[in-house]
C-alpha cells in the first residue's frame, strides 16, 4: 500500500496523476480479461476436442494474470488513494461508485490465495469440457468427480471471500446483491401457493394439438429466423455477433461487442426461436449500458436476477404474447415454410402450451417456475445438507416427481441438462425466477406509462418497449442494486403477486378455465 503515499506526495497535481494512472491500469487489466473471455468464447463455440487442452492453458494463464492485477499491491494503492476523503470528494458519482465497488471486491478477492484461484480456473475449464462429453453420452459418472471438485472449490473460495456468511447465502448475494435464502423462500412460497393449483387446472383442461410442430425443420432456416428476430427486437448487429454452442449463452466484451449463441435442433424449431429472443434480451441490455461505463465494474450488469428479467421479459412477456407475432408471423412462415400453413392462433396456443416437461430451457413459462424451484432446493441440499454428488441424480429425479410428476429417463434429460454447475455457478439458478417475478412488476409499471402492451406489439412498435427498458434499466449497468432498480422502476417492494396475476389472467383465458 506504500505506493499510494509515493503518488500522493509526488506533485500538486497528484489527483490527476493518480486518476490517470488508475485508468491506465484498468485498461491494461481489461486486456487480460478480454483475452481470457475471448478464449472462453472460442472454447464454447469453435475449439475442436484435440485443441481443448491448449485453450484451457490459455484461459488459465490470462485469467490468472487478470486476477493477479485485480489483487495487486499497485491496484490497492490506487484504490486507497482515491478512497481517501480529500480525493474521493473530487470524483464524479460514477467514479465514486467504481472506486467503492472495486475496493470492496479487491478486499474480498485479495483473501483468495493466487495458487487456489489458478487451480480453480483450470478445474473450471476442465469441468465444463467434461460436462459437454457427459451430456453427449448421457453418463453422469464422467462428470461427477468434476462436479465434486467444483463444489469443494466453491466452498473453499467462499470461505476466503465471505468468512462471516453462511456459504449459500454468500453465493446468492454474489449473483443478486442483497438477496438471501429467507427472501427467496418467501417469494417462492408466495408463488407456489397460487401456481400449483393453477397448473393443475391447466393440465386437466383441453390441450392444443401439436402435431403440426413435429417433423424436420431446416437448421439453416432456423439460423435465418434467429437473425430476423434479433433485428426485430432491437439487437444491433454492428455491436454484436452470433455463435453456436451446446447451451445458449450471452457474453459481453463491452457495449460495442456483445455475443449471443444458440443451438438448433432439427425437430424442435421453437427451441431456437425462443433462445434467440431470450439471448437477444440479454444482448440488448449489454448493448445499451452507458458506454462511458465500458471496461469498469459499473458496466456489464452483474446482478443476474436483473439481467434475467430482461431476457425473460423479451422471451415471455413479449415473445409469448400473440400480438408480438402479428407484424412478423408472415416472415416466420417465409423462412420456415411449415409455419405458413399454421394459423397464428394455433401457433400462439402452442408457444404457451403448458405441460410437464423434462428440460428447463424448453419449458413453458408456467412450469418453468418449478424447474427453478427444484434447482434452488438442490443447491441448498448441496451446500447445507452436504448431499454426496453420487446421490444428486436420485434427488433430482425425486424432485421432478414432486413438482412435475415425471421422471427423466436418462442423465442428459435430468441432472446433466444445464451447464451452470460445471462452471461453478452455484446460486445463479434462483436468478431466473427472480427475473420473472421482477417482470410481472415491470409489466405493470410499463403499461401505466405507455399503455397496453398488446396494442404496442400489434402495431409493430416494439422499439418503444425496448427504448423504455433502455432508459429505465439498461443504461445504468451495475450502478443500481436490484432493490434500487425495482424501487426506481416500480416504486414498491419486490412481490410475486403481479406475476401470479399475469399468469392467472393469461392462462384462464387461453385454456378457458372460467
Amino acid at each position: 500500500m506504500g505506493i499510494s503515499v509515493h503518488i500522493l506526495s509526488s506533485s500538486s497535481n497528484c489527483m490527476s496523476t493518480i486518476f490517470d494512472d488508475f485508468k491506465n491500469y484498468l485498461e491494461k487489466m481489461n486486456r487480460y480479461e478480454r483475452a481470457s473471455s475471448l478464449f472462453y468464447w472460442d472454447m464454447r463455440t469453435a475449439t475442436p476436442k484435440q485443441g481443448m487442452d491448449g485453450m484451457i492453458d490459455a484461459v488459465t494463464f490470462f485469467s490468472s494474470e487478470a486476477f493477479a492485477m485485480a489483487t495487486s499491491d499497485e491496484l490497492g494503492g490506487y484504490l486507497d488513494a482515491l478512497a481517501a476523503p480529500e480525493e474521493f470528494g473530487k470524483l464524479d458519482d460514477t467514479w465514486k461508485f467504481i472506486v467503492k465497488r472495486m475496493k470492496r471486491e479487491f478486499d474480498r478477492d485479495r483473501r483468495i490465495p493466487a495458487d487456489v484461484y489458478e487451480a480453480y480456473i483450470r478445474a473450471q475449464a476442465e469441468s465444463e469440457s467434461a460436462w459437454e462429453e457427459a451430456k453427449r453420452k448421457s453418463d453422469y459418472s464422467l462428470f461427477a468427480p468434476h462436479l465434486k471438485k467444483m463444489i469443494d472449490f466453491t466452498k473453499e473460495i467462499t470461505g476466503y471471500t465471505d468468512p462471516d456468511k453462511e456459504i449459500y447465502d454468500a453465493l446468492l448475494d454474489q449473483y443478486e446483491e442483497g438477496m438471501d435464502s429467507a427472501t427467496i423462500d418467501r417469494l417462492f412460497e408466495e408463488l407456489k401457493k397460487d401456481l400449483i393449483p393453477l397448473t393443475d387446472k391447466i393440465l386437466r383442461a383441453e390441450q392444443p394439438d401439436d402435431s403440426a410442430f413435429q417433423g424436420y425443420f431446416d437448421p439453416d432456416a432456423q439460423r435465418k429466423v434467429q437473425m430476423m428476430l434479433l433485428d426485430y427486437i432491437g439487437f444491433r448487429k454492428s455491436a454484436g455477433t452470433v455463435g453456436e454452442t451446446e447451451h445458449p449463452f450471452t457474453m459481453a466484451f463491452s457495449s460495442k461487442d456483445v455475443r449471443v449463441t444458440n443451438h438448433y435442433y432439427e425437430n424442435m424449431p421453437l427451441s431456437s426461436v425462443f433462445s434467440a429472443i431470450h439471448e437477444g434480451g440479454h444482448g440488448i441490455f449489454e448493448q445499451n449500458v452507458n458506454p462511458d461505463l465500458d471496461n469498469t465494474v459499473a458496466g456489464s450488469c452483474r446482478y443476474m436476477g436483473i439481467h434475467e428479467s430482461q431476457s425473460r421479459f423479451y422471451e415471455n412477456i413479449l415473445g409469448r404474447n400473440r400480438n408480438f407475432w402479428v407484424p412478423i408471423y408472415g416472415k416466420l412462415g417465409t423462412l420456415l415454410p411449415q409455419f405458413a400453413d399454421i394459423p397464428l392462433d394455433d401457433f400462439y396456443w402452442e408457444i404457451n402450451h403448458v405441460r410437464a416437461s423434462l428440460i428447463r430451457t424448453e419449458a413453458d413459462e408456467v412450469t418453468y417456475c418449478f424447474h427453478i424451484i427444484l434447482r434452488y432446493e438442490m443447491e441448498k441440499a448441496i451446500f447445507r445438507d452436504n448431499v454426496d454428488v453420487n446421490e444428486l441424480p436420485k434427488l433430482w429425479n425425486e424432485k421432478m416427481q414432486e413438482y412435475l410428476h415425471i421422471t427423466p429417463a436418462n442423465d442428459a434429460e435430468g441432472i446433466l441438462q444445464d451447464s451452470h454447475w460445471s462452471g461453478g455457478s452455484f446460486g445463479y439458478f434462483p436468478s431466473y425466477l427472480l427475473g420473472s417475478i421482477y417482470d410481472g412488476m415491470y409489466l405493470d409499471a410499463m403499461e401505466a406509462e405507455l399503455g397496453p402492451v398488446d396494442e404496442i406489439l400489434a402495431d409493430g412498435r416494439i422499439a418503444e418497449i425496448t427504448h423504455w427498458l433502455n432508459e429505465k434499466i439498461h443504461r445504468y449497468g451495475s450502478t443500481r442494486t436490484p432493490k434500487e432498480v425495482i424501487a426506481a422502476v416500480c416504486g414498491k417492494e419486490v412481490s410475486a403477486e403481479p406475476l401470479v396475476r399475469y399468469f392467472t389472467k393469461k392462462y384462464e383465458k387461453l385454456y378457458r378455465l372460467k
